[in-house]
């Protein structure tokens, strides 16, 4: 069955934004002759059919802006929509959220209902939608930004980091501090496709360095302190000589770590722990875990800057990939 051609293909053939895109084929006078006539032609030769219920819908567009993020259970979202409702305030926008509790489905419903207010723009987070929510967004006349991941294609917009490198990075930091038998501990692998990704990065390092994954243990609900101070116990009971344990998160981490105090398991040195996301509170904890520092805020605004740039009369809103590069802390003094 032939892909039908939509507003972001027929953007990218033309190398504009996808807003760019729809204003020049609506004819609005902010848009150069001569990038008007460079979308006509690749709408031309791509055989692109506008959408005259959608271009209708977007003429009364809202003030809301649409954001759609998995959990708010975890600190580390929360910190998100506080960077993009931040970079919103005193712009005249209304920021709209929506949590899916990494359930595809949920999403695809929330973001059908965000469509029918008819939003300035929308954030979701991650970019592996469904396929026909994802065909959906390439379709809409308003910017589009995906968060937090940049492994897979985006519909339009994309700001975030590499969560398989990031994975990769840390499995090399902890190689060359001297660990050599691992052990993974994760929870939700079955809907959180980034701590996927960031599993398959850390064990592909390893494997590159000739060092196999010893042991894991994995679980299917939310990540939690709890969970990860039980998966920690199981594990250790079986593979007491694992000198390094990788988790999904720092959530899980400090469960681990507890589990190590209750034992008198020396950490880091005897064993050290790794999360993910660079937490305030591991500051606090009575001995240090390794981890990821990921600037979440700076991503929520830079999102809703996107968002604010291409929604003005710009031509050229600037680059719609924006990758951050988490930073490594293993702790050790």
């Amino acid at each position: 069955m032939a892909h039908t051609k939509t507003l972001a293909d027929v953007a990218a053939a033309a190398g504009v934004s996808k807003m760019t895109a729809s204003r020049a084929l609506r004819g609005a006078p902010d848009v150069s002759s001569a990038t008007r006539e460079k979308v006509q032609e690749a709408a031309t030769r791509l055989g692109y059919v506008g959408n005259p219920l959608a271009h209708s819908l977007s003429t009364k567009r809202s003030d809301l802006i649409g954001v759609v993020v998995p959990s708010l259970s975890n600190i580390v979202f929360a910190e998100v929509l506080t960077g993009i409702a931040d970079r919103f305030a005193g712009t005249g926008y209304q920021t709209i959220f929506g949590v899916t509790d990494y359930d595809p489905e949920a999403e695809a419903l929330i973001v059908q209902n965000m469509l029918s207010w008819h939003p300035a723009g929308l954030i979701v987070t991650g970019v592996d939608q469904m396929p026909a929510l994802r065909m959906r967004l390439s379709s809409v006349e308003f910017p589009v930004v995906q968060i937090m991941d940049l492994d897979g294609e985006a519909v339009d917009c994309c700001v975030g980091l590499s969560h398989t490198r990031a994975g990769a990075d840390m499995a090399r930091a902890l190689v060359a501090a001297g660990r050599r038998k691992f052990g993974y501990v994760g929870c939700g692998l079955g809907c959180d496709t980034r701590a996927v990704k960031r599993r398959k990065g850390f064990v592909k390092a390893l494997e590159e360095r000739g060092i196999p994954l010893s042991a894991e243990l994995t679980a299917p609900g939310f990540s939690s302190v709890s969970a990860g101070q039980k998966m920690t116990e199981r594990l250790l009971a079986k593979n007491p000589d694992l000198d390094c344990i990788y988790y999904s998160n720092d959530d899980v981490a400090m469960g681990g770590l507890f589990h190590a105090l209750k034992q008198q398991i020396d950490v880091p040195d005897a064993l050290l722990l790794a999360g993910f996301n660079g937490l305030d509170m591991l500051s606090a904890l009575p001995a240090p875990i390794a981890t990821s520092h990921t600037p979440r805020r700076e991503i929520g605004q830079t999102a809703a800057q996107l968002i604010l740039k291409h929604l003005s009369d710009e031509d050229d809103p600037g680059p719609s990939r924006i990758a951050f590069e988490p930073v490594i802390d293993l702790g050790l003094s």
